[in-house]
Order: C-alpha cells, then sequence, then structure tokens
C-alpha cells in the first residue's frame, strides 16, 4: 500500500516540496523576529531616531510598546513557557 501511494502522490511531489520550504522560510523570519538581539537592535535604533528627531514621541512610544511586545514574547519562549502560562 505503501509504494502505491507514493507512485499516485508522485505528481504532488513538487506542492510537498514547496510547502516544505515555506514551511521553513516562515521558521527562520519568525526566529528572526522574536530574536532579543535584534528587537533590542531596532529598540536602539529607535531610541536614536527619536533623539535625531525623525520620529515624533508619540511615534516612539508606539513603536516601542510593538518591540517590547515582541521581546517579552521572546523571553516567554525562550524559557519554554510558550504562551506564558504555566505548565
Amino acid at each position: 500500500m505503501g509504494l502505491i501511494s507514493e507512485v499516485l502522490l508522485l505528481p504532488l511531489a513538487p506542492v510537498r516540496g514547496s510547502g516544505w520550504a515555506i514551511r521553513q522560510v516562515l521558521s527562520e523570519a519568525e526566529r528572526i523576529y522574536y530574536d532579543p538581539a535584534t528587537v533590542r537592535a531596532e529598540l536602539a535604533r529607535l531610541e536614536e531616531q527619536l533623539e535625531a528627531g525623525e520620529i515624533t514621541e508619540e511615534e516612539f512610544d508606539r513603536q516601542e510598546d510593538e518591540l517590547l511586545d515582541r521581546l517579552e514574547i521572546a523571553t516567554r519562549t525562550s524559557a519554554g513557557l510558550g504562551n506564558g502560562t504555566a505548565p
């Protein structure tokens, strides 16, 4: 049965391979997005923009909140808690 199903599903192999590649790219993008070092670097850049007068205090506060949320998620994930709830 396994051989027959593999032969019948062979035309779908490129689709399955594409799905795998998309999942790998998404996984890497999420890893980079939630990487604490990346978030801290973005916070530093944001502060530099505020000091240079490139953004307003309100824009700084909004973006800072978003970055701090990402950092909190990254910290919980790295601590093994995932969604922040106790096991």
